[in-house]
């Protein structure tokens, strides 16, 4: 007689095939906004350093006109 226990159980693979999309799912999701976040941190740094670099950071920032209300 075979044990029970060591079949294969169809209700299980499928639960573990819908548990493995999803985990992948989130998986992909979760490195696509690793890799924005990535990208926005280093345009931000590589503007700061051609700021540096060009001297910009010395220029005093523009002066704003007041706005009259009448």
């Amino acid at each position: 007689m075979k044990n029970p226990w060591t079949r294969r159980n169809p209700w299980m693979s499928m639960w573990l095939s819908g548990a493995n999309a999803i985990a992948g799912s989130v998986r992909s999701r979760a490195m696509a906004e690793g890799k924005r976040q990535a990208a926005i941190a280093m345009k931000k740094n590589m503007r700061q350093i051609a700021e540096f670099w060009n001297g910009t950071w010395l220029e005093p920032p523009p002066k704003r006109r007041k706005k009259h209300t009448r």
